[in-house]
């Protein structure tokens, strides 16, 4: 299949139903991820509403449908890869809330609602990060693995991607640079740790749940970190170009706290013209799947091709 017949199959071909699948596979991981979670009835229930306000205050669960469309590309089903898709959500949104306290970011909205700490004070904020993060090992040790991966692998590949060489790195990183002139290196160093890792490390759960060969567990790696760091370009230019209302989230604050952005480093033009080459990249990655990989293609499409 040729690249541009890739990357464009989704514009022309009306048989696969993005809206509904996303519906569906959002629903299945709605569903688990309640079960996983304590109940808010369950002492102390103030630590288990702050989980539950930001875990389901209406994320658009891409981390997850990444992993779930991974492991169906691998010709695996969706109940296999559940505790894996919930694991990195529990991750992304701890992530979420401890980014957005005043020590951090001091952001007052997510995802269209007041932020965790605005809600339930910056202690409960901190403590809930802390335990949903907790709360995602827990979920991914549940995971029976396949027969290429055992389940400490899972565990490790998550493990690895938010920790102090990854996720937290990308977070320090962005947090030592804030006020300073920065390199378009330092600054893809940032956003390939804060962004990248865990969406690359959500396809690769994925396709590890589903007992990937390795020549599709490289596939996915490639795909999973272009389409990461290109999705964080892409942000970065929606930041500047768009409204608060529209982002669900206060436009223009990474100008107003003098961070780094892609556009501030290298500018606009060459910032789009980043995503786009990051774009083709990860489209490209799919191609080994020969057409087994729809889904997958039509997130990409949806994640990739926003309005910028």
């Amino acid at each position: 299949m040729g690249l541009k017949t890739l990357r464009d199959r989704n514009r022309k071909d009306t048989s696969f139903d993005l809206k509904a699948y996303v519906e569906r596979r959002i629903a299945a991981v709605n569903e688990a991820l309640d079960e996983f979670l304590p109940s808010v009835s369950a002492k102390p229930a103030t630590i288990h509403k702050a989980m539950r306000y930001s875990l389901f205050a209406g994320g658009k669960r891409m981390r997850p449908l990444l992993c779930v469309a991974a492991a169906e590309a691998c010709g695996g089903g969706m109940a296999a890869c559940l505790p894996a898709a919930c694991a990195v959500e529990c991750v992304h949104t701890y992530s979420l809330i401890h980014d957005d306290l005043p020590a951090m970011d001091n952001d007052d909205f997510r995802r269209g609602k007041p932020t965790n700490h605005k809600v339930f004070g910056e202690g409960i904020a901190v403590l809930a990060g802390d335990a949903l993060l907790t709360q995602a090992f827990e979920i991914l040790a549940s995971h029976e693995g396949s027969k290429r991966f055992a389940p400490q692998t899972l565990v490790l590949e998550l493990a690895r991607a938010s920790g102090s060489l990854q996720l937290i790195a990308g977070q320090v990183a962005d947090l030592e640079a804030e006020g300073k002139a920065l390199s378009a290196r330092s600054l893809r160093f940032i956003h390939e740790r804060k962004t990248s890792a865990l969406l690359c490390a959500s396809v690769r759960l994925g396709g590890m749940s589903a007992n990937c060969t390795p020549a599709q567990l490289a596939a996915l790696t490639d795909f999973g970190f272009n389409v990461g760091l290109a999705f964080q370009v892409i942000d970065d230019i929606l930041d500047v170009t768009q409204s608060s209302e529209s982002l669900g989230k206060t436009a223009g604050k990474d100008v107003a706290a003098r961070k780094a952005t892609y556009p501030s480093v290298v500018g606009l033009e060459k910032s789009k013209k980043t995503a786009r080459t990051l774009t083709e990249k990860a489209y490209a990655a799919l191609e080994p799947f020969k057409g087994r990989s729809v889904a997958l293609e039509a997130l990409a499409h949806y994640l990739l091709e926003r309005d910028r």
